[in-house]
């Protein structure tokens, strides 16, 4: 199926509003759809898969969140997400080089890493208060919940992969995900406040 039919666009942007809604149906529906094509743009930008899966699902974090901010009149919804995908992978690369410059300059003075500038240690500090947060998240789960979202969110599986290799009914895996997927966001919620809601 083409991504640029019109067809296309306006399905998206209909799963779009869904997703505002709350829909995590449409939410897994569009996971499915464009998560293989998000990883592999942001796998040519990073050169590093655990990066890029990473990125990615910070990514899909942000659709769910702001869903809402999407404007079909101002262009296509995988224009929308392959401009929050670049952006982010972007930054990622950027934070990636800064740390390895500082650890460099800091090996050749012997001293140890310091961050480059507050704003460079501020946005460390909350990628890895999220990080934490969506570990602790997911680890509070019910195992299926969690072994469907694992396996669709860090091994970029769809859901019909996961049925298939989980031998279960795919309308039992949808269901674990739409339930696992509210969960998880209501357990950020109550972790990290608005940056979540």
């Amino acid at each position: 199926m083409s991504l640029a039919t019109p067809q296309t666009d306006a399905e998206d942007a209909e799963l779009l509003r869904a997703v505002a809604r709350g829909d995590e149906a449409a939410f897994a529906r569009v996971y499915d759809r464009y998560a293989p094509i998000l990883l592999g743009l942001m796998l040519r930008i990073l050169r590093s898969r655990p990066e890029a899966e990473d990125v990615l699902q910070e990514v899909f974090l942000q659709v769910w969140q702001q869903a809402r901010s999407f404007d079909p009149a101002r262009g296509r919804a995988f224009t929308w997400l392959a401009t929050l995908a670049r952006s982010r992978a972007i930054d990622r690369l950027r934070a990636v080089d800064s740390r390895e410059r500082a650890a460099q300059r800091s090996a050749e003075d012997g001293q140890p890493p310091a961050a480059e500038s507050p704003s460079w240690a501020e946005e460390e500090a909350i990628r890895a208060e999220r990080a934490e947060a969506v570990r602790a998240a997911l680890a509070e789960l019910p195992e299926e919940q969690r072994q469907v979202l694992v396996l669709a969110y860090i091994d970029g599986m769809s859901q019909s992969e996961i049925a298939a290799a989980k031998n279960q009914p795919l309308g039992t895996v949808k269901t674990r995900t739409r339930t696992g997927l509210k969960r998880l966001s209501e357990a950020l919620r109550s972790r990290l406040g608005q940056q979540f809601a």
